[in-house]
Formats: C-alpha cells, structure tokens, sequence
C-alpha cells in the first residue's frame, strides 16, 4: 500500500510569498521550482502528480516537501526555508574581511602606497599586502581572482570588474 505525503497547509503571507517567487523573473529557477513544489502541496496535490506536472523526481518533490514541513514555525522568509542547506567540505580558507581588504587594496591606486606603477600585478599587489600585515595564506588562497579576464569567471573580479 503507497504511503500517503503528509498534507501542507499554506498561511496566507506563506503563499503570497510563493507566488511572488514563483512569478518573478530574478528568482533563481531552482528556488521557483522548490516554491512551485510546495504551493502545488498546499493545492492538496501528492508528490507523483506534482513530479509529473513539474517534470522532476519523486525524491525530489518528496524531500522539499519534508524539508518545509521540519522548517515551519521557524525564523526566517520563504525564501530562506526554500534555500540550499549548507555543502559539506572544507571551510573557507578566508574571510569574507579579508577578501573585502584585500579587494579594497587592488582598487587603490599603487601611487598611493608610493609604488612607481601605474597599474597592479600581482606581485606587487601581494607584497604591498604583506607590507600592511596580510598573511601570505591570505593572497594565495585569493589567487589570480583578482586578475581574471573575465569578469564573470569570480565573484571577486566581479565585485572590481
């Protein structure tokens, strides 16, 4: 005998909240997918007619459906609930403060630390870093992000891009 999905019952704000993901065109897909999942939930649809209709996996629909069911009544928007958890692996080797610093650094002028260049490379960039006190584990962990071509290729080069 098939075991029944647990009945989700949307609030009205919760709802909303979906609707508005699910209609706008900056949400990222995976999200809109995950919020589409459970408004069709909250309609009192099961998980192998929402599979169908949204043309993905049972397991899929089975886990967002019992990952908004463990997070009701917590703190936190639709969106937050709807969100990837935490990946496993190693910590970041650098602070988000560290990189910010050092991002700020590449976007001084090299003139201003009394270098005679116009523009960085990267070696001066690092030991204009280690002058003021950065680790060396700092500025390799960051790598050559801060000289990528492309723009797009880090969220670093597109914070200075």
């Amino acid at each position: 005998m098939p075991r029944l999905a647990a009945a989700i019952e949307l609030e009205a704000e919760e709802q909303t909240e979906l609707e508005r993901l699910v209609r706008c065109a900056s949400t990222a897909q995976a999200l809109a997918l995950r919020a589409r999942i459970i408004l069709m939930a909250g309609e009192g649809a099961g998980v192998v007619e929402t599979a169908g209709r949204l043309g993905v996996w049972r397991k899929g629909v089975s886990l967002w459906r019992s990952r908004w069911l463990q997070s009701s009544g917590s703190p936190g928007s639709v969106a937050e609930r709807l969100g990837d958890a935490p990946r496993s692996g190693a910590p970041a080797k650098i602070t988000p403060e560290q990189v910010c610093s050092i991002v700020a650094l590449a976007c001084e002028a090299p003139a201003g630390s009394g270098l005679p260049i116009s523009h960085w490379t990267q070696q001066e960039l690092a030991d204009e870093a280690m002058r003021r006190k950065h680790r060396r584990a700092d500025i390799t962990a960051l790598g050559g992000a801060l000289f990528k071509k492309d723009p797009t290729s880090s969220r670093i080069a597109s914070v200075i891009g």
